[in-house]
């Protein structure tokens, strides 16, 4: 199967909370890239559904939008980040950057 991620994806270990319409939860982000993240957690969500997610960055919390890409029950689910605005995507974009030094 042919690799379909674009952007570079770093292992990471950071506290998030999530809620989507119907739901809400803990978890962890054990893999982060600028479009999209994998959220360990319990959670069972339907793919397409639209979560907000609070990321614990060392220093900084971040908000983000995503929608979910797929779930697998009892691990956790695929979150592909959606954007309002061209700055939000920057801003993670430069807190990633930095973690390879941070992390």
């Amino acid at each position: 199967m042919q690799e379909r991620r674009t952007a570079q994806r770093f292992r990471s270990n950071f506290n998030a909370r999530w809620e989507s319409l119907l739901d809400h939860g803990r978890g962890s982000v054990s893999d982060l890239s600028s479009t999209g993240c994998f959220i360990l957690c319990g959670a069972e969500l339907k793919s397409g559904e639209l979560i907000r997610l609070e990321i614990d960055f060392p220093n900084h919390l971040i908000f983000a939008w995503g929608q979910v890409v797929y779930c697998l029950e009892e691990i956790g689910f695929a979150l592909r980040f959606v954007f309002g605005e061209e700055s939000e995507e920057r801003a993670l974009r430069k807190l990633i950057e930095q973690l390879p030094q941070s992390v």
